[in-house]
């Protein structure tokens, strides 16, 4: 991605004033990657340019390993009204976790439950990205053992047989569902999403909304 051309989004001073009267609920996509990642074409300024009219609320970049996004957006509500929140996807050898909170300096190759214990530390959230996909699967022992109750319930890459297996841990263990895109291109933006029934304008409400009830996944 062109360093000039990231520079060059605009973003604005937000306030909670922006918010004031919404009602029913608010789609979002977790799980989206800007070029940021190597694995990745999709540039952040076509994500802010295309969301909200593929009917998004928000947006959360999750570039694997790394928060460097901040260096190159403003976290909040844009201009147009999309709501972008940082987070990042981490990748250890018994799963990789959505994370969000202040992991902005998070060090990288701690092990799955040293994660996921620091992440509980810290007021954050871990969410089980694609558990069941056949490369790197959340191991079912870190859920078992209560380290992780958000898990992906609907990827937008995952083959169906892969998202049906979430149904188990939800009868076994009642984990919460998240849906997400994993967007890599902008044609999967949007594909998945979640559906929140609280208003969400910064990371924290984001990290608060997720630790309540009162959201589902959905493929669009």
């Amino acid at each position: 991605m062109p360093i000039a051309a990231l520079k060059n989004i605009k973003t604005n001073n937000w306030t909670p004033d922006s918010f004031t009267g919404i009602i029913g609920f608010m789609k979002f996509d977790l799980h989206v990657h800007t070029s940021i990642s190597p694995c990745s074409q999709l540039p952040l300024e076509d994500i802010i340019a295309q969301a909200k009219e593929r009917g998004l609320s928000g947006v959360c970049i999750t570039d694997h390993d790394t928060m460097d996004v901040r260096h190159f957006l403003r976290e909040g509500v844009q201009d147009n009204g999309l709501c972008v929140i940082f987070g990042m996807e981490y990748a250890t050898s018994e799963g990789d976790f959505l994370l969000f909170g202040p992991y902005e300096q998070l060090q990288s190759g701690l092990t799955a439950p040293d994660l996921l214990r620091h992440v509980e530390l810290t007021g954050g959230v871990a969410v089980a990205a694609h558990p069941f996909r056949s490369n790197r699967p959340t191991r079912e022992y870190l859920v078992d053992h209560g380290l992780c109750s958000i898990v992906e319930g609907i990827n937008g890459r995952n083959h169906q047989h892969e998202n049906d297996c979430v149904v188990s841990w939800r009868d076994r263990y009642g984990v919460k569902q998240v849906g997400g895109s994993d967007a890599h291109t902008l044609e999967e933006l949007g594909l998945v999403t979640t559906r929140f029934h609280h208003p969400i304008r910064n990371r924290a409400e984001l990290i608060q909304a997720l630790k309540m009830d009162s959201y589902a996944p959905e493929r669009n």
